[in-house]
């Protein structure tokens, strides 16, 4: 494919324009923001460029209002989209001037971000930087692989220096009290249509001229059978296939190498934006020595399930996102708005 969706994965560095104006340097960074993964390959971001400066803004027609009517899964989205443009002003050699939540009348007007002085990237920055191209959520199963210890204790330290924890799952019951949480979540979301009816629309054939949302050969569908896909979004639409989804589910919970929580200690927007930051580390870290994850966020979406997951786990606030970690075989990317589509 060609359009501009998909060249973005493909982004030179090379192509940054040195010698162009600050606001069209700016702007270059942004084909790095967007790469950022989000709920439902939503994408919920809006950038505008001004007086050399990118002001972030929350998208909130991008909003789950069934499975995230907090808008708590968009600004960790977002999150993720401001860590990515950490990296790469750090790479083409500005420390960056961060300034979240300017306006506080605006809580969507996220951060502006400005160059600030210059800096030399480190090796660990660059590390990361070179990992955005190549990081995709992987659905898959994942081979039967340990996850070296020493790896683990990186990407708790990833979490905390962007102000959250990460807990890994250990012990075997504390495990089996993760998957039955991830079923019941299963259970409940799927028995409500109007969920169905959401996550639905999100479900894209992977020729899809609408540059986000999740195609089908991300489901695990054979790419030759996307005419199946329109068909996989009907029926989840029509059907409670609560039963199924859970006991896939939980089989990712029970054989995925590493099930781990990352949390923060507050429950705020910012809070939120911080998870989303630490998220995009650990999931950089991961992708730069072949590390895949993928989320089973099921029981942080729903009030009670969420209070029973911060009993099983032993850290103090709330957990925000569950992930499943370990090391499978390469997947696709998802398609990615253009640039002109997520400025104004």
């Amino acid at each position: 494919m060609s359009n501009k969706s998909w060249d973005i994965w493909n982004m030179r560095e090379t192509k940054f324009p040195k010698t162009g104006t600050p606001n069209e340097q700016l702007q270059f960074l942004l084909n790095y923001a967007v790469l950022a993964p989000s709920s439902h390959n939503t994408q919920p971001w809006l950038f505008k460029i001004k007086d050399k400066a990118i002001d972030f803004y929350a998208d909130r027609t991008r909003i789950l209002p069934v499975a995230d009517p907090q808008g708590r899964e968009l600004i960790i989205s977002c999150g993720t989209a401001l860590f990515n443009l950490r990296i790469a002003l750090h790479h083409f050699g500005y420390k960056g001037k961060i300034t979240t939540f300017p306006d506080p009348s605006n809580p969507d007007f996220l951060a502006r971000i400005q160059f600030g002085c210059p800096i030399q990237e480190d090796a660990d920055e660059h590390l990361l930087f070179k990992a955005i191209q190549r990081r995709h959520t992987n659905r898959k199963d994942y081979e039967d692989w340990d996850v070296p210890q020493s790896l683990l204790k990186w990407l708790q330290t990833d979490a905390e220096q962007e102000g959250a924890w990460l807990y890994i799952v250990k012990q075997d019951t504390a495990r089996n009290a993760v998957a039955e949480l991830v079923t019941q979540g299963d259970h409940l979301l799927m028995a409500d249509p109007n969920y169905r009816r959401e996550l639905s629309a999100w479900i894209r054939p992977g020729n899809s001229t609408s540059h986000d949302g999740i195609p089908g050969y991300a489901q695990g569908i054979d790419e030759h059978f996307d005419f199946v896909t329109p068909i996989l979004a009907l029926v989840l639409r029509t059907f409670d296939m609560g039963d199924s989804i859970a006991e896939r589910s939980r089989k990712l919970v029970e054989h995925s190498p590493v099930i781990a929580v990352l949390g923060t200690k507050g429950d705020t927007q910012a809070d939120w934006l911080a998870a989303g930051q630490a998220l995009e580390r650990l999931l950089l870290r991961g992708q730069a020595v072949g590390l895949s994850a993928s989320f089973l966020n099921q029981p942080i979406q729903v009030p009670s399930l969420r209070s029973q997951l911060s009993q099983i786990l032993h850290e103090p606030g709330y957990p925000q996102i569950l992930l499943r970690l370990g090391f499978g075989v390469e997947v696709k990317q998802t398609p990615r708005r253009a640039i002109d589509e997520v400025l104004f």
